[in-house]
């Protein structure tokens, strides 16, 4: 309970969270006390800049906003050699994924007040998207369509548990437009950060550039893959972070990075563009970033002995960047936060990994 509010107050508080229009005259029949006493404590809380006026708006946290690909995950393991135009056997698994999905819920897990906004069927893999996510984001902003398909995303992983082969079928998330995003924007407003991933037209990252920029809210955006680097725009000066691999700034700049110098060079091109900060990750080889200020690091990779399943790890690094970098640590603890991360999400079977929380987090990274 808040130490600023008493017993009674906190109740009323509770009770105008779960229905922001309940009347005054319905608080006092079922708290049992009288209406003028109830509007008396409703001033206190307005008072107290807990409640702003009727229907009572709440002046919550404001949210991280996480804005794209929510879908199911399915993954085979071969059990030998993958042997192309013949069946393989395999072991199957499946979770629920995509891209701004799996970010939001390691910084629901971390503790952060996180909204989902993203585009869905009314099928059974909503629904199973729905039960496992909703503990850790609000899921109201949800777009649902009866005549789409949920997305879903299937992994070919090969015995060493790299990726061979993925199929996505996505088609849903065009339906994250600028008119779905313009109809929540009031959630937008109040966002500490927007989080978008590639899954969205290009549009739609066009809008929040304008939207960022002109409410001054940091923007993280995370591409997905290579082929969807086109709906990237051509000025990032919107950008607080872009976080993005070897192959995608491949595709974007149509450049090969062939070694450290390359690498580096990639890292000022993305800076040129306008972005504030840019991660250029190259898998077991590290991570290269820089910063408006032109300042350039390379953190290496934290060595992963027994790789469980690679998918995932990307999301959970760039999570623990995020969430560190909201936190204003240095550079240094931001990176090794997403080093950290995604290496515990490497050892693990789940794409988030279940045992994350904040106190979680640190005491890995003591150990590492």
């Amino acid at each position: 309970m808040a130490n600023d509010i008493n017993e009674k107050e906190e109740l009323i508080l509770d009770m105008i969270r779960e229905n922001p229009f309940i009347s005054q005259q319905e608080l006092s029949e079922i708290v049992g006390i009288s209406k003028s006493s109830i509007a008396n404590i409703i001033s206190g809380l307005i008072k107290k800049e807990y409640v702003f006026g009727k229907a009572y708006v709440l002046n919550e946290i404001a949210p991280i906003v996480c804005i794209g690909g929510a879908n199911v995950d399915k993954k085979f393991y071969t059990k030998y050699k993958i042997t192309n135009e013949t069946s393989n056997p395999v072991r199957s698994s499946r979770s629920v994924g995509g891209v701004a999905r799996n970010i939001a819920e390691n910084l629901g897990r971390l503790g952060e007040d996180v909204t989902l906004i993203s585009a869905s069927g009314l099928d059974s893999e909503w629904k199973e998207i729905y039960d496992l996510s909703s503990p850790f984001m609000n899921l109201e902003h949800v777009s649902q369509n009866e005549n789409l398909t949920t997305g879903s995303y299937t992994a070919v992983l090969d015995m060493n548990g790299d990726l061979s082969i993925a199929l996505a079928d996505m088609d849903v998330f065009e339906n994250i437009t600028p008119e779905l995003l313009i109809k929540n924007s009031n959630i937008l407003r109040r966002a500490k950060c927007i989080v978008v991933d590639l899954n969205c037209p290009s549009e739609t990252i066009d809008f929040l550039c304008f939207f960022t920029s002109k409410h001054n809210i940091p923007l993280v955006i995370i591409p997905v893959s290579s082929p969807k680097m086109n709906r990237l725009p051509k000025t990032l000066n919107a950008v607080s972070w872009l976080i993005v691999n070897k192959d995608e700034t491949e595709t974007f700049m149509n450049i090969k990075i062939n070694d450290e110098e390359d690498w580096g060079n990639s890292v000022k091109e993305w800076l040129d563009l306008g972005v504030k900060n840019v991660i250029v990750t190259n898998g077991s080889k590290g991570v290269m970033t820089g910063s408006e200020n032109g300042e350039i690091h390379y953190f290496p990779a934290i060595e992963t002995p027994i790789v469980v399943d690679v998918t995932g790890a990307g999301d959970s690094f760039c999570s623990g960047v995020i969430y560190s970098w909201l936190q204003k640590k240095e550079i240094d603890f931001i990176i090794k936060a997403g080093l950290v991360n995604s290496h515990k999400t490497i050892m693990s079977k789940y794409t988030v990994r279940q045992e994350l929380s904040k106190k979680q987090l640190m005491l890995d990274m003591e150990a590492i």
